[in-house]
């Protein structure tokens, strides 16, 4: 099972997400952690991109324009992944909103 984190910006984020957005994003995160354990690649319907303007960062996105912001961290238990959550909302987090 993979480890993560969300920063204090991803928790602000997610506050504000309506009960609709989050209920989607869970899904989405159910069907990434199931392509982190196979080991890749990542489903078509995740949409996963590195982010252009930021080294290491990549793009989760589901429901239309649905999107969480993560990169890898140093691994916390030996041999699993560890994500860190850096942003969640709309194409607006690409922005800097």
């Amino acid at each position: 099972m993979p480890t993560y984190e969300a920063l204090p910006r991803f928790t602000s984020d997610h506050r504000r997400l309506t009960p609709a957005q989050r209920r989607a994003f869970r899904r989405a995160v159910t069907a990434f952690v199931d392509d982190l354990r196979a080991g890749g690649p990542f489903r078509a319907g995740l949409r996963i991109k590195g982010v252009r303007r930021a080294p290491g960062v990549f793009e989760l996105t589901w429901d239309g324009n649905g999107r969480a912001m993560w990169q890898y961290g140093p691994e916390i238990v030996r041999g699993e992944q560890h994500i860190v959550w850096c942003r969640i909302g709309t194409h607006d987090i690409l922005t800097g909103r």
